[in-house]
């Protein structure tokens, strides 16, 4: 071939790959991280604790989920549980219409949710938005011991 002339070794290709400054950059990296990471600082998240307020309502109603889905309603006065008014076991429905009733009676009237920890959080929030809107100005939830 005219043209093409070998001095010595000549040039063959090349068919490994130089992992010198791959290793430089991954120690440099390696040697950043070390140095920032005891800098960064850790989020902390305060979870609000359960306590009792300051004063109760004198009068509520507490409603109950139970883990087998029973519907418990009692109404409390001067928290004492009045026993005659005290539901076990109803139906949503009925549940609904015994606190409009109570609603209409005694406007304000706040509502307590008691659920068991193994309820589903969609049916609890379900519930909730239910009694919000039957006109139910105060829902909270309450802390099983």
């Amino acid at each position: 071939m005219p043209g093409v002339s070998s001095r010595g070794r000549g040039r063959r290709a090349m068919n490994e790959i130089n992992m010198v400054p791959f290793i430089d950059v991954m120690l440099v990296l390696l040697i950043i991280f070390m140095v920032t990471a005891p800098m960064i600082t850790t989020g902390t998240i305060n979870v609000p604790r359960a306590g009792k307020s300051a004063k109760p309502p004198e009068q509520r109603m507490e409603v109950e989920m139970t883990a087998d889905g029973k519907l418990n309603l009692r109404t409390i006065e001067n928290n004492k549980v009045d026993a005659e008014e005290s539901l076990e076991g109803i139906s949503q429905a009925q549940l609904l219409a015994q606190i409009k009733d109570a609603i209409d009676a005694t406007p304000g009237l706040p509502v307590a949710l008691a659920a068991d920890k193994d309820m589903k959080y969609d049916e609890v929030m379900k519930l909730m938005g239910e009694l919000q809107q039957l006109g139910v100005e105060r829902v909270g939830l309450t802390v099983k011991k």
